[in-house]
């Protein structure tokens, strides 16, 4: 993928340094713009995306390391490259340090090490965006993430309140069918007995009738027919005058709906 068209601004107020510039960088692939002060370089970057500053050092009013460090302030990703002759190498050097200026420069240069310098700088320049624009996917992902997050742990509490909800009502309908004034017994299709309310257990102290037994012996051919037919057609069943255990009662016949269907019938007596 090709790189950005990247603007680079020279400031000199000497206007041969300036030219210079402009004949050395005419085949590279630059927006190419100058100023001949520091006051007028800021004028240029405020109405410019400009990757790369080279400054002179020497300059009437704001030396180039001012300059340079306005421009750091304002504009911290900007590369900074400050070109001098002057002797004052201590000051320069602390600038660089202090990170006010990416490279020094020193007149006369070298052409193609000025080249060099300048296609290295704008590839720290391509970095720096790159990084940023990877940090901010991340801050960006990492939000993302926060909220599903967030909405799974709400769905979680959902569904956990719902839980509670659900198993809070299936006790209390165990305790009120358990409480119901009269037998209920629970049977399966095999004919096993899988539940006895209060009631039920008081209808007799026989060993045939617990849970876990079987209640065909227990119980009349005619009743276990009505059972057999409610279970086959899911159809409740209204059955008088069976004996069980020495006493009349009436059977209500309930069989199992929705995805118990056919796995079983409630038997309650009157």
């Amino acid at each position: 993928m090709k790189s950005r068209c990247h603007t680079v601004l020279c400031v000199d107020d000497e206007v041969q340094i300036l030219n210079s510039l402009k004949r050395l960088l005419r085949k590279e692939d630059y927006n190419l713009l100058t100023a001949s002060s520091a006051a007028e370089g800021i004028l240029v970057m405020n109405e410019n995306d400009v990757s790369l500053v080279i400054s002179d050092q020497r300059m009437p009013g704001e030396s180039g390391i001012e300059f340079l460090t306005t421009i750091k302030r304002i504009y911290p990703e900007v590369i900074r490259i400050l070109l001098s002759g002057y002797t004052d190498i201590d000051t320069i050097t602390e600038s660089v340090n202090k990170g006010h200026i990416y490279k020094l420069i020193l007149k006369p240069w070298n052409d193609q090490n000025l080249i060099l310098d300048i296609r290295q700088s704008l590839e720290q320049y391509e970095l720096i965006q790159t990084n940023k624009a990877l940090h901010k996917t991340v801050m960006e992902q990492n939000e993302e993430l926060r909220v599903i997050n967030d909405n799974l742990e709400m769905l979680v509490n959902m569904r956990t309140k719902d839980l509670e909800i659900q198993n809070k009502a299936l006790q209390l309908s165990r305790v009120m069918i358990d409480d119901m004034p009269f037998p209920i017994i629970g049977i399966s299709q095999e004919m096993i007995i899988v539940y006895k309310n209060k009631k039920a257990c008081l209808l007799t102290d026989s060993t045939d009738f617990t849970v876990g037994s079987d209640i065909s012996s227990s119980i009349t051919a005619e009743l276990m027919e009505k059972i057999r037919v409610a279970l086959s057609y899911c159809v409740p069943l209204l059955v008088e005058n069976i004996y069980f255990f020495g006493k009349k009662y009436t059977f209500n016949i309930c069989p199992l709906s929705e995805e118990f269907q056919g796995d079983g019938v409630f038997l309650v007596l009157y």
